[in-house]
């Protein structure tokens, strides 16, 4: 066997080994499966953002030549199904749960938002299924719809279901309030802003899809679909919707095009399909169309919030105060519960020794697809939040941001950091990272590149954003203890083959992070065998154990360390074949770069000939199972917490409002990086994904809940030439609690970017604020004194 190379393990910049099938086109998508006697789906969804519905014609396109079958909301009530769960239980400040609406896979009473499903058209072939679509004649009794978060609570608003008053999910507060009413009474300064934090689209590359697949002889259900968690799908389907037994249901997650979240959720479309396979004996396939995906992917954002920061007289922070009305949308998904209150709420401390917080939240129902995690999911509206805040008191106050900033962070003698909003932060050196990001800006020579850009009649504005996330909800009592309806570890295996290669399983689930690579880097590492010999296998609830998938900047910190621990019990098992062999006590053996060695000696073997006496046991510990194969459940201790400091440089057209962000700095603390190149390329992803909510995104309904950006001819991402030349590096303090020391990097983009960006849109334009996004329009009134 080769021995392991030093460019292949942990800390080495090693080539994503899945993008030579994606490259070459031999990705596996869900779109790509197909299978025998396979038919095709086609969902009715509703026109109105709110109507009863009072009748379902289907008789004309059932006689449509390969119609199979019309399915409706009533025959799934028929069947008993359930309806989807939310994961989260949050409960308001009174104590009281949160009211949660019923919310049916397919509607058969009442639609609540425009794209909500209704009905299921079966036929033969995909055209006839729309053909078929099309003659179905429903009747609809419109209703009075609520659509923005702002109105959701007015005096005379529809109440959109029986026994939620106000349409408030629930109401939700964290920190000390009369400790932080005090501090704003002795302030000598406040600064407050009131702001909205536009709702965004996650727009993945691939869209939703799904095979569902019933096997009446077994009785046995597949479900292939585009999920970031299929364990945790298969478990609502069976055990909440009751689709199938969860012993009977197999799901796989096979390739996914990017999920940015909003592939967490178990949505209408797959259970749907699930039950439909079995009712008509035959697999259903249903992949949707960009507009159906803009219709019914769950949404981002959308917060209404009103922000105070108050300061004494050396400038320190003494207060902050958040009062957050967050839309839901229609329905409670899986996890939107969560995002504006234990994802939000619980990091607005930021990288500040702010004494005193306190954050109420009201969560909301309107007529609007329902909201959930977008990249990031409540970090970066909290980032938001205090960073628009800093910037601006710096301005008030006529202090530099930069040593407002350094007078408030919290020192790095400080740690661990008890926040006043729940968290305890383990480590940081949020002053190291600023001072780099600054060097790499060219701040000092800012100045003199305002003046040269002002000569040529341009604005030139510098903003800045320190942000910090909480990764890997953790532990698990914790999350239970906080609403989570099931404890947030992952699973791992490490199965050594005879030949010493290893096969690792993984509950995580990769859907563009580069899994297959990182794994292998890390298992390859500890094991010291060469990364070639590793495979990683993910996203198949027959292959591997219970696992709780990707989301949340989780894989590293919790499935990486599962399979740390799997591969500490390989070493440990093997240590004691290896003893055995050499006639020695366990007590005595090393394991180090892929060899057991007895100390003080020159005796050693191989981990592949360890790894072959344990599969031909002709000299074997007689107390000892062979075989060299563990599993490990990680589950946390604490959060992990990334941080930062990015900084934002634009120029303004004030004649066109054009905002040319010209230059971007992003220095982050990942603690431990994995692979160097894939944390680059995460940085740059997320930062392309919060430049986009600043200046270009924002998913908008009109008075009677139409969604009038429904496609990419209104809703507008940023494509490659919008984007900045970036600078992009590290500092490390390592994690504490884990012994990889990794933190997380795939949100840390999207979370401090869009607070950069209209720092410096603002500092441009020497206003006060700006709502995103700084949309061409928008800065060009502001550039000519317009509201």
């Amino acid at each position: 066997m080769a021995e392991n190379t030093s460019n292949t393990g942990i800390g080495q910049s090693v080539r994503r080994r899945e993008d030579v099938r994606f490259l070459t086109g031999k990705g596996q998508y869900t779109d790509d499966i197909n299978r025998p006697g396979q038919a095709y789906g086609v969902f009715l969804r509703s026109p109105h953002a709110r109507a009863r519905i009072t009748s379902i014609d289907a008789a004309t396109a059932l006689e449509k030549d390969g119609v199979i079958a019309v399915l409706t909301g009533a025959d799934m009530a028929a069947d008993g199904l359930g309806d989807l769960p939310c994961g989260w239980t949050i409960h308001s400040v009174d104590g009281e749960e949160m009211k949660l609406p019923p919310h049916p896979a397919l509607a058969h009473d009442t639609v609540n938002y425009a794209g909500e499903p209704y009905a299921l058209v079966v036929a033969n072939a995909l055209a006839e299924a729309r053909d078929a679509a099309e003659q179905v004649v429903t009747q609809f009794e419109e209703l009075p719809p609520v659509v923005s978060p702002g109105e959701a609570q007015a005096d005379g608003a529809p109440e959109l279901y029986a026994g939620i008053p106000g349409n408030t999910c629930y109401r939700w507060e964290l920190g000390e309030k009369d400790a932080t009413d005090a501090a704003f009474e002795s302030a000598a300064h406040v600064t407050s802003l009131e702001f909205e934090n536009n709702r965004m689209l996650p727009n993945a590359i691939e869209p939703r899809a799904c095979v569902a697949e019933y096997d009446a002889a077994t009785q046995d259900f597949t479900l292939f679909t585009t999920s970031q968690n299929p364990h945790l799908a298969r478990l609502i389907l069976s055990a909440f919707v009751q689709v199938a037994p969860e012993h009977r249901l197999r799901v796989v997650s096979p390739d996914v095009g990017g999920g940015f979240g909003s592939k967490i959720f178990v949505y209408a479309e797959e259970t749907t399909c699930t039950w439909a396979a079995r009712r008509i004996g035959r697999p259903i396939k249903w992949t949707a169309q960009r507009s159906e995906s803009f219709l019914t992917d769950a949404h981002g954002r959308d917060h209404l919030t009103k922000a105070e920061l108050a300061l004494d007289g050396d400038g320190n922070f003494v207060g902050l105060r958040v009062r957050t009305v967050a839309n839901m949308g229609a329905y409670l998904s899986t996890f939107g519960s969560a995002v504006p209150t234990i994802l939000y709420g619980t990091l607005l401390a930021g990288q500040y020794k702010t004494p005193a917080i306190h954050v109420s939240v009201d969560a909301v129902f309107t007529n609007t697809t329902p909201v959930d995690a977008v990249r990031g999911a409540g970090r970066p509206e909290a980032t938001y939040v205090v960073e628009r805040l800093v910037e601006t008191a710096a301005r008030e106050l006529d202090i530099d941001p930069v040593e407002l900033r350094r007078r408030n962070f919290i020192p790095p003698d400080a740690f661990p950091y008890q926040t006043p909003v729940a968290l305890e932060y383990d480590t940081g050196d949020y002053g190291a990272s600023l001072d780099k990001a600054l060097e790499l800006a060219g701040y000092a020579e800012f100045s003199a590149r305002k003046a040269e850009a002002h000569s040529r009649g341009k604005l030139r504005g510098l903003g800045f954003s320190c942000y910090i996330e909480a990764c890997g909800i953790a532990p698990s009592q914790l999350a239970i203890s906080l609403g989570a309806g099931v404890g947030l570890y992952e699973s791992g295996e490490v199965r050594v083959n005879a030949t010493g290669s290893v096969t690792v399983f993984t509950g995580s689930h990769s859907h563009g992070q580069g899994h297959e690579t990182t794994f292998a880097q890390i298992v390859s590492d500890k094991l010291g065998i060469p990364f070639d010999d590793v495979e990683v296998v993910h996203g198949d609830t027959a292959r591997s154990d219970f696992g709780l998938g990707t989301y949340g900047s989780r894989s590293a910190a919790v499935g990486g360390m599962a399979l740390v621990e799997a591969s500490n019990k390989v070493i440990a098992k093997g240590k004691r074949i290896a003893a055995h062999m050499l006639e020695a006590s366990e007590e005595d053996m090393d394991f180090e770069n892929g060899v057991f060695s007895v100390r003080d000696s020159n005796r050693q073997l191989s981990f592949g000939e360890v790894a072959f006496m344990a599969y031909v046991p002709s000299n074997y510990p007689s107390d000892l199972e062979p075989g060299l194969s563990e599993k490990a459940f990680y589950d946390p201790k604490n959060f992990t917490f990334p941080a930062g400091s990015h900084i934002c440089e634009v120029e303004i057209d004030p004649d066109t409002g054009v905002v040319e962000v010209v230059n971007f700095t992003a220095v982050d603390d990942f603690g431990i990086v994995i692979n160097p190149m894939i944390v680059e390329g995460q940085v740059h992803g997320g930062v392309s994904f919060g430049i986009g909510q600043a200046l270009m995104e924002h998913s908008r309904y009109d008075d009677t809940g139409q969604l009038i950006t429904g496609s990419f001819l209104d809703y507008c991402l940023p494509r490659a030439d919008d984007m900045p030349p970036m600078q992009v590096d590290l500092t490390t303090t390592p994690c504490t609690h884990n012994t990889l020391g990794v933190k997380g990097c795939g949100e840390a983009g999207a979370i401090g970017a869009p607070a950069a960006v209209m720092n410096a849109v603002t500092d441009a334009l020497s206003i006060r604020d700006m709502n995103m996004p700084a949309t061409a329009e928008k800065v060009w009134r502001a550039a000519r004194g317009e509201d």
